[in-house]
């Protein structure tokens, strides 16, 4: 999830400034702590989650003698508050994670491990996005990752290539107005780094090593990484207008540019889709094209888990509502209720067959997604990797110049923040 990664820094403050409080409080401090109604779990959900689990727990209290609270709070105001919250026992029992921010609160003592209730439910792709040091912190509940939206008033069909994008970007009906030879056909806000990673790791760039989890290795700056950013520097210098180079305002501008019917395909996350829904478009998603070099965008694959607090004292009842909110049934009913989709396979099947064409390009892409890095050290790439793109883009530096320098920060905040 998107959202995830800009707070995780604020979460990450909280966490250390309670980090030595939790690893020295054994189980009697965090029991002392929490509270002793073993008849109520206390679950935390984010507003448009309530009627949810309101429609769902009534089965569950019967079947386990207990009452479920729900506990209306946004997900990452839970999450920044439960290294606080937890050992004063304030926290909740069961809350949602985004998957980036399960691995810091894991690591740190805040999670308690679980079980995956049906490992035959989830792929390896779900697995290592709720894994860390070989230990399950939460059981994947939802899956995104980045789609190309296009305008079908504009267009018959998603390109299925970038070939097919770049021919499309030769359509003069696009031409941007008051920049000669600069064209708004295909759209995609590649100054920031989240959108331009699957364009990255579909040249060979990566994260960090080991799948993820070897901060040592950075592979921003390969030459396949490099190859990806001197694609993606062709479209700001050729053919992009200069909106698309304000890394603050780029993201507004393609939104405007769509909305306004300028432009034909653009990528974006599946929660743009009820926005551009608000504003009367008449859109189409599918999956991101398969890129020039004919790999696929291989875009971050995110979403949400849901997590037990490692400061309840409920943790056994705690477990069985993760094993009951997850199963088939009730992962179908979140599809049907929220429209998010849902991490457990068999519940995926199942939304696959309503032919919604935003739920099965999510789908299609999170087969090509590569899980984002959960482990602490993915703050810093944020970080270094801010300016990127543009960086190449704006011609300050060669393609090769702006990625090396960008490794060169992350690496020297992660010697310096977590280095032995």
């Amino acid at each position: 999830m998107k959202k995830g990664w800009k707070r995780i820094g604020l979460g990450l403050l909280a966490a250390t400034a309670v980090l030595s409080l939790a690893a020295c409080g054994g189980s009697k401090d965090k029991k002392d702590a929490g509270k002793e109604d073993s008849k109520t779990l206390e679950v935390s959900v984010d507003k448009g989650y309530v009627e949810y689990i309101n429609d769902i727990k009534g089965d569950f209290e019967k079947e386990n003698g207990v009452t479920i609270k729900v506990i209306e709070k946004d997900m990452f105001d839970q999450l920044d508050a439960l290294s606080l919250d937890g050992p004063a026992g304030k926290a909740p029992d069961v809350m949602m994670s985004a998957y980036d921010r399960l691995g810091p609160l894991g690591q740190q003592g805040h999670l308690a491990e679980v079980t995956l209730n049906d490992g035959s439910n989830y792929n390896d792709t779900d697995k290592k996005q709720v894994t860390v040091d070989g230990k399950f912190y939460g059981a994947p509940s939802v899956i995104e990752t980045l789609v190309m939206y296009y305008n079908k008033d504009l267009i018959n069909a998603a390109p299925a290539t970038f070939a097919e994008v770049e021919e499309l970007a030769k359509d003069k009906k696009y031409d941007f107005a008051g920049e000669a030879g600069k064209n708004t056909a295909f759209l995609a806000k590649w100054t920031d780094f989240y959108f331009t990673y699957g364009l990255i790791s579909g040249y060979g760039g990566y994260v960090f090593g080991n799948d993820g989890t070897d901060p040592k290795d950075v592979g921003l700056n390969n030459k396949g990484a490099v190859e990806g950013i001197e694609y993606a520097t062709g479209w700001f210098k050729d053919v992009w207008p200069k909106g698309m180079m304000d890394i603050k305002a780029a993201g507004d501008f393609v939104t405007n540019q769509f909305v306004d019917g300028k432009t034909a395909a653009i990528i974006d996350g599946p929660w743009a889709a009820a926005n551009y829904k608000d504003a009367g478009v008449n859109f189409g998603v599918a999956k991101i094209p398969a890129l020039k070099n004919g790999e696929e965008y291989q875009a971050f694959g995110g979403g949400k888990a849901w997590v037990i607090s490692n400061y309840s004292t409920n943790k056994e009842v705690a477990q069985k509502f993760v094993d009951y909110v997850t199963n088939d049934a009730n992962q179908e009913k979140y599809y049907q209720m929220t429209q998010e989709v849902p991490a457990n396979n068999n519940a995926r099947k199942k939304a696959t067959e309503e032919n919604n064409e935003l739920t099965n390009a999510v789908i299609a892409g999170y087969e090509n997604a590569k899980p984002m890095p959960n482990i602490p050290e993915m703050a810093e790439v944020w970080t270094g990797g801010e300016n990127l793109m543009f960086d190449a883009a704006s011609g300050k530096q060669t393609a090769q110049e702006a990625a090396d320098a960008a490794v060169k920060v992350i690496k020297e905040n992660i010697d310096q923040k977590y280095g032995e």
